[in-house]
């Protein structure tokens, strides 16, 4: 590649050819037809060069993208039809364009050699930074294979990244290892968490330098802890233990669903070793725990589902499974006392036959968004699944929360959450297929999630801007070095969570922790200590 110096930025020169603006063209009234699909999106002021590729006209032979600020620009393209703007020279470009838009024009040329113009976009330049790194876990289609799993983190300032940790390093020809739930405390990379199942199997949690191998089997709780959150600042993480099972279908276009036969949620402490049930209740299938960032409440779904026989039945539970539907609940806790209240009622989805799940909390304690579909709480392969958002504060205006976190009045109905303009669809970022997982970053003003919109097979991260009125802008893909790498590459991520910076501890290091199988289990207690 060379560099050839334009005013004060860069032109660049891709494929080794040089292109430059075309003088003579005829203007076209379209959009350009690019994937992925940048046009009219608000991004970071530190986020990656957003990288395209012209998909129509199918004859092009050359391209050409200009990304303009006033006097500044950046020209790259060729006849691979890709536009790559150089790293420094795209940051340098979205530093001057802060608060206000990059334009950019595509041209195209046909095999007469005639040049088209099409109708510029704008690509808006947020002055809100985002965490400079993401992590999640790669994935194959849980219908081919899980025999292979990386955690991976990315630099989402550049194109930079690498595997936290990689299960083949504990696994064999003959035993398998799979990992899955990665959670950091306030997004911190030094203090994060994930499970191992099977071969060398338990929870690796690191801590400020200090790193082990928790085994959280115990004969008072369902499972090991999965599905995982964090104090702020405690050092206690929340999980739900689980009996989960898979079924396979042939018919139905969701092709696999994920089901609980059991559930309940515990908490353990990291430096005691002690876990204790939160949440037991035979007949409630409670999941997906989330605390509040002031550290005072505790939120999760719970679908209430009674078997025939009143004892466990997993082919009931398959038979059955369109009756699971979740609601999302909450329970005070005293961080002084470690104590919990009663369960409340937040948002009865399962009133109007409808599925919530994964409650997230924006860290002003504002907004609570959730996943919203038909049933189940495995929203990932549901196409009907939407993200919805919910107003903390006006919630808790309306049912009246006393200082000690008990409510007044009983929690309003769906419809009457909507009716007030409390709860809604997120219109804005939701496609015609899965939108599922989601994390906030550290400042609130960004939300990661996991979409099929793009082929309905494989998630992808999409990234919206959502300003203090809680109102989201057109989502982008996660950015490229090639931006055709999305429709190659052939897995999932899976849990994207935003992070302050990368994990240092190595994979292998993570391995040599998790072949320690002499680790006693953890101590069962009915109280946590003080």
């Amino acid at each position: 590649m060379r560099k050839y110096l334009y005013g004060t930025l860069l032109i660049l020169l891709t494929a080794c050819q040089q292109v430059k603006v075309p003088e003579s063209f005829k203007q076209s009234n379209q959009l350009p037809a690019i994937y992925p699909k940048y046009t009219e999106v608000t991004v970071p002021i530190n986020i990656a060069p957003l990288s395209f590729e012209l998909q129509q006209p199918t004859t092009a032979t050359q391209m050409v993208a200009r990304y303009s600020f006033g006097s500044d620009e950046i020209v790259c393209g060729g006849d691979d039809l890709k536009a790559c703007p150089d790293v420094d020279a795209w940051h340098q470009l979205a530093r001057k364009a802060s608060g206000k838009a990059i334009s950019v024009e595509v041209y195209s040329q046909q095999q007469d050699g005639q040049w088209t113009r099409f109708k510029p976009f704008n690509i808006y330049v947020s002055p809100d930074s985002i965490d400079p790194y993401i992590s999640y876990r790669l994935i194959s289609p849980s219908y081919v294979t899980y025999e292979e799993l990386t955690i991976n983190q990315r630099n989402i300032e550049n194109y930079d990244e690498s595997v936290i940790y990689d299960n083949m390093l504990c696994g064999d020809e003959v035993n398998g290892q799979c990992i899955n739930c990665h959670n950091y405390q306030q997004q911190n990379p030094g203090r994060f968490q994930f499970h191992a199942r099977q071969k060398h199997g338990g929870t690796f949690i690191a801590y400020d330098g200090e790193v082990k191998k928790v085994n959280m089997k115990n004969d008072s709780i369902l499972s090991a802890g999965v599905y995982p959150s964090w104090h702020p600042w405690l050092k206690l993480i929340a999980y739900s233990t689980n009996k989960t099972m898979q079924s396979f279908h042939t018919r139905d276009i969701n092709k696999i669903e994920v089901l609980d036969s059991e559930s309940d949620l515990i908490v353990y402490d990291v430096d005691r070793d002690e876990v204790m049930n939160i949440e037991n209740d035979p007949h409630e299938f409670e999941v997906f725990p989330f605390w509040s960032p002031d550290g005072r409440w505790l939120y999760y779904c719970s679908a209430h589902f009674v078997y025939s026989a009143d004892t466990v039945n997993t082919a009931e539970t398959i038979g059955r499974g369109m009756e699971i539907k979740y609601s999302i609940y909450r329970k005070a806790f005293n961080p002084d006392t470690r104590e919990f209240g009663p369960r409340q009622m937040v948002l009865d989805a399962a009133g109007v036959s409808k599925s919530a799940t994964l409650p997230r909390i924006s860290p002003d304690g504002r907004w609570l968004m959730v996943a919203l579909g038909n049933w189940g709480c495995f929203h990932i392969w549901h196409r009907d699944a939407d993200l919805w958002m919910l107003d903390l504060q006006a919630f808790d205006q309306l049912v009246g929360v006393s200082k000690d976190n008990t409510t007044q009045t009983l929690s309003p109905t769906f419809d009457q959450l909507q009716q007030t303009a409390i709860l809604r669809p997120l219109s804005e970022i939701n496609s015609d297929n899965v939108e599922s997982y989601h994390s906030w970053s550290h400042s609130g003003r960004w939300v990661i999630f996991s979409s099929r919109r793009t082929d309905g097979v494989y998630t992808r991260p999409f990234i919206a801007h959502f300003d203090s009125n809680g109102r989201g802008t057109k989502p982008f893909e996660l950015p490229c070095a090639d931006p055709d790498y999305h429709r190659q590459f052939m897995k999932s991520y899976n849990i994207p969570e935003f992070m302050l910076g990368p994990v240092t501890t190595t994979p292998q290091q993570i391995a040599d922790v998790l072949k320690n199988d002499d680790i006693p289990p953890v101590k069962y207690v009915q109280k946590l200590s003080k």
